[in-house]
């Protein structure tokens, strides 16, 4: 993509409204503006990270099993009265009449529509279990929306509901969207620590929040530095026992400040890490809440009539594009993890007035898309320190600069983003590096 003809309405300086270094650089790298409070627009560079992190996250669901579908945004009332929450979930919940006089809402989750889908179509065990998913906006009124995507009140979601015939089955479901969460985040650049957790409005008794480690967390979190010898991307044979690896994980100390005891922690304090840390996915297992009361049953081995054993499993797909950012950057800007980066160059003609070094740019991009890299180049007539620090903002994990001195020596520079490191290399080896 030439930048010339690109949509980046990018800002040299802090806006007023950002209070944290997410929100504050998403609005300054063009990504994101407000439409209304917790309610943004993505623009193209923000939409291309944000189906990446979409694209990552669905590759795991499949993995683990997980089928995806796609369900409405407004759904019926009478469900959410079917399942005795409707009253229960607050003033969060945006409530809507339709003219015929129904009453609907705008869905914050989905418990109830996804129980609804199942009760009508699967009738016996031999149909289980079964995991299904989708990825879809949701709207949460906060009563006081912050922080940009990280609290906003319409946010893009992944959300997983499994189904099977016993409690033990229905744990086995849990215990494969806790690994494919630790394989999530892991290929997001990130570093996750699940942490048990409160079930709140959803219900049960078994849930554990992934908590992404970032300096400017909103909560402050405690763990067992044993964390850092368990490698996250676990290789997971088909019908597998996964209770070793989740017991793995689980086995350490973990917790955020709010239930964090200092005087009876059961981690020595020269093995215990402090720091701070965003809330990111969270999972439960609250087996018949749903099922029982809404008649979601199904035919047992012996003829038995029995409600199915549920889970839930959320993703914020987009809260997690404030988290990487808070996780992921410095003084000067952004900087992606390769895995989500919106491109994966930035090609700056440092003297477009200047006709040898345009045409080696424009061969360079030529060759740079043939081999499938995503490139930015920037064609603009702005200066060399515009451009690169147009580049630091946005954050891409490699730049390559196109100068007429160095095209003299044959040479042309790339930039790490994230370790800063330059080298000096013929267009051709620049291209091959690139694309290895």
């Amino acid at each position: 993509m030439r930048l010339s003809r690109y949509f980046l309405p990018t800002l040299k300086e802090n806006p007023a409204e950002a209070q944290i270094a997410s929100h504050r650089l998403m609005l300054r790298a063009g990504m994101i503006r407000q439409g209304a409070a917790g309610i943004y627009s993505w623009l193209p560079m923000g939409l291309k990270v944000l189906k990446n992190i979409e694209q990552i996250v669905r590759e795991e669901q499949d993995a683990a099993g997980a089928q995806e579908l796609l369900m409405p945004t407004i759904q019926s009332a009478d469900l959410w009265v079917e399942s005795g929450r409707y009253d229960d979930y607050g003033k969060e919940m945006l409530r809507i009449e339709d003219r015929h006089g129904r009453q609907m809402l705008y869905g914050p989750t989905n418990e109830e529509l996804i129980t609804d889908i199942f009760r009508k179509e699967v009738r016996s065990y031999r149909d289980l279990p079964k995991n299904l998913y989708h990825i879809q906006w949701k709207f949460r009124d906060e009563i006081r929306p912050r922080f940009g995507v990280m609290r906003g009140r319409e946010f893009l979601m992944k959300d997983a509901y499994s189904f099977d015939l016993t409690a033990e089955a229905g744990k086995a479901s849990y215990n494969a969207m806790f690994v494919a969460y630790l394989r999530t985040f892991a290929r997001l650049g990130l570093k996750a620590i699940p942490m048990r957790a409160d079930t709140g409005p959803i219900g049960g008794d078994l849930s554990h929040e992934f908590i992404v480690l970032a300096d400017t967390g909103e909560s402050e979190v405690f763990f067992d530095k044993a964390f850092d010898a368990l490698d996250p991307m676990i290789e997971v044979d088909e019908g597998a026992d996964l209770q070793p690896i989740v017991d793995a994980w689980t086995s350490h100390y973990a917790a955020t400040d709010e239930i964090h005891d200092a005087e009876n922690c059961p981690v020595d304090s020269a093995e215990l890490i402090t720091g701070r840390g965003i809330e990111v996915g969270h999972i439960f297992f609250f087996g018949d809440k749903y099922s029982k009361p809404m008649n979601a049953v199904v035919q047992g081995p012996e003829g038995e009539t029995t409600p199915v054993q549920m889970g839930s499993y959320g993703v914020g797909v987009s809260r997690l594009v404030g988290a990487i950012i808070e996780a992921c950057h410095d003084e000067n800007g952004i900087v992606w993890p390769e895995s989500v980066a919106p491109f994966k160059v930035g090609l700056l003609n440092l003297r477009t007035k200047d006709d040898e070094c345009t045409a080696a740019c424009d061969k360079m991009y030529a060759d740079l898309k043939a081999a499938g890299i995503d490139v930015l180049y920037d064609d603009t007539n702005d200066g060399a320190g515009a451009k690169f620090a147009n580049m630091d903002l946005i954050g891409l994990p490699w730049q390559l600069a196109v100068g007429p001195r160095g095209l003299k020596n044959g040479v042309v520079e790339l930039k790490n983003r994230k370790t800063g490191e330059r080298v000096e290399l013929a267009p051709e080896e620049a291209v091959a590096k690139l694309s290895a």
